[in-house]
């Protein structure tokens, strides 16, 4: 079941939301992150960066959820500027390392298109490092690639860089 997060929400699958995030960097997502990253980085990542946000409603988190468990989300971020109200970002689509392969970051973006169609948003725009898994997934899912920028990221376990991917999808 896909939801969308309140503020109650949030706080109850805080410890869910900090467990997806940790054993996904530790399995080498590139979402902002490098090794080493412990459980109290990924918890303070959700206190200080997701929750005002979904206080506030600058924000849509939706999660996964399955018997009670948050097993994935992600972020839309509506733009804030009078000129982009057509306008949102994706960030983080995480999915546990365990609940992977059984459609749930798929399901969690239809979702979240779901929801920027609801509030008028018309284009959706997102980066991942261009040798991730999730470009696929964003591609199938009719994502169109904008362009590469090279040396954009640093890998999450080796001192080096790497291109990231700027993709986007038109709604109306």
């Amino acid at each position: 079941m896909i939801l969308r997060m309140d503020l109650h929400g949030f706080d109850t699958a805080l410890e869910d939301l900090t467990d997806i995030l940790h054993a996904c960097v530790q399995a080498g997502a590139s979402i902002g992150f490098i090794h080493p990253f412990t459980p109290d980085q990924a918890q303070a990542y959700w206190q200080n960066q997701v929750r005002p946000g979904v206080q506030t409603g600058a924000l849509d988190l939706l999660v996964a959820q399955d018997a009670g468990r948050v097993l994935g989300t992600v972020q839309l971020i509506p733009a804030a500027m009078p000129n982009q109200p057509h306008r949102a970002d994706v960030a983080k689509l995480l999915v546990h390392p365990d609940a992977r392969r059984q459609g749930l970051g798929r399901a969690l973006m239809a979702s979240l298109e779901d929801r920027a169609a609801a509030i008028g948003r018309t284009l959706l725009v997102l980066d991942t490092r261009s040798t991730d898994p999730s470009r696929l997934l964003y591609q199938n899912m009719g994502f169109q690639i904008a362009g590469e920028i090279p040396r954009y990221c640093r890998n999450p376990f080796e001192d080096r860089l790497e291109p990231t991917t700027y993709m986007f999808k038109d709604l109306s």
